[in-house]
């Protein structure tokens, strides 16, 4: 988790394309976090961003 959004985004996308998979960056309280957005199991999470290395970029919530 971290507390700096551009940092976040950074590490999200990077994963992203690391594991040519989607990713979801999220907040909970004042933290951001990165999950896969298959592993994403319906958990009262705050979405902010879809990283998807397919479309070269990401979609917001």
């Amino acid at each position: 988790m971290s507390h700096n959004l551009e940092l976040a985004q950074k590490h999200a996308w990077n994963l992203a394309r690391t594991l040519m998979a989607p990713v979801i960056l999220f907040q909970v309280d004042n933290e951001f976090g990165v999950i896969p957005a298959d592993e994403l199991d319906g958990a009262e999470i705050e979405i902010l961003f879809e990283y998807d290395p397919y479309c070269g970029g990401r979609s917001v919530h």
